[in-house]
């Protein structure tokens, strides 16, 4: 077993193809599938499940793939501690979060961060659902997640607030060309949907909600990622719910608010809430993160994360 073949199989993980991982790593597809075999025999398990338009992990790649980006993060910061003082790279901030979050709500609080602490590096891991985010902090793979709220999770958690959903449609579909700004989804239930794979955090949140208004979603199509969907829905192949954040002013479909509404509660967590720099990054998350919702009490007042306020010479803190 190698930290080659660990950082094989993130990238595999984070692109979902094969092809997109080796054309990133500047390696040929064949010694890219050689490597992950090798290590799948190591392990004695499949990591990966070959699907015809997809990759995703087995159970048991994903019970080890947090310590896999654990491992790869020790032996990183091995070599700056080898390092002369000096020539010591800034230790940076290590965020995972859902897909979804991860493009429509992290960018503007990175942004923030690095207007204020330039120095610091920002390493962003791209997740399906909150399950394999609690993993992964639990394994001291990254310093602070952004999801909806995991089940059994007992660290400290902030609040952020609600990740509002849309219904997307086709500009010219006959629903969205009368001008409405509301659809009741039962509307829709007669038609096929763009859904999520079940490995996508929303497919729950958008089964529950068609369920909610009387029906089960038949799918047109189903997709791992959400940017994916919001185009799939534009170009008419069938309703699909996604979050506000991801709709660009000019993505070429109709959006309709859902009525009820639709949304889920998003929070941060962490196994550190004492370290200033991860609770600094937190306090600009909820003060800058693009969520277009007034954001809400926590249920966990216990375990909300303490407030620091910290100057640019403690941002480069031990993450």
């Amino acid at each position: 077993m190698s930290f080659r073949q660990m950082e094989y199989l993130l990238a595999v993980v984070e692109e979902g193809s094969f092809t997109r991982a080796a054309q990133r790593l500047s390696v040929s597809q064949p010694a890219l599938s050689h490597q992950i075999r090798a290590l799948e025999r190591h392990v004695g398990h499949p990591l990966l499940e070959r699907l015809p338009d997809t990759v995703r992990l087995t159970p048991m790649g994903r019970a080890y793939l947090p310590h896999a980006i654990a491992a790869l993060h020790s032996a990183e910061e091995a070599l700056h501690v080898a390092r002369p003082r000096g020539e010591m790279a800034r230790i940076g901030l290590r965020i995972a979060a859902l897909y979804s979050i991860a493009l429509g709500i992290i960018p503007p609080a990175v942004q923030m961060w690095r207007r204020r602490y330039p120095d610091s590096h920002v390493e962003l891991l791209e997740f399906g659902n909150s399950a394999d985010l609690a993993n992964l902090v639990s394994a001291g793979g990254v310093d602070v997640a952004v999801s909806a709220a995991p089940l059994h999770w007992d660290g400290p958690v902030r609040t952020l607030g609600r990740e509002e959903l849309v219904v997307v449609l086709a500009k010219d579909d006959p629903v969205a060309a009368d001008g409405r700004r509301r659809v009741r989804l039962a509307e829709l239930a007669s038609r096929p949907w763009v859904l999520y794979t079940p490995d996508n955090g929303l497919a729950g949140v958008v089964a529950q909600a068609c369920s909610t208004a009387g029906f089960i979603a038949r799918p047109a199509v189903h997709t791992h990622h959400t940017s994916t969907a919001v185009q799939l829905a534009a170009a008419g192949l069938g309703p699909a719910l996604v979050p506000r954040n991801m709709i660009e002013a000019d993505f070429g479909g109709a959006q309709l608010e859902p009525d009820p509404p639709v949304h889920r509660e998003l929070v941060a967590f962490t196994t550190t809430a004492e370290v200033p720099h991860i609770s600094a990054f937190i306090d600009i998350l909820a003060e800058h993160g693009a969520i277009r919702s007034r954001a809400v009490a926590s249920p966990h007042p216990a375990k909300t994360l303490r407030r620091h306020r910290v100057s640019p010479g403690t941002a480069d803190g031990e993450g």
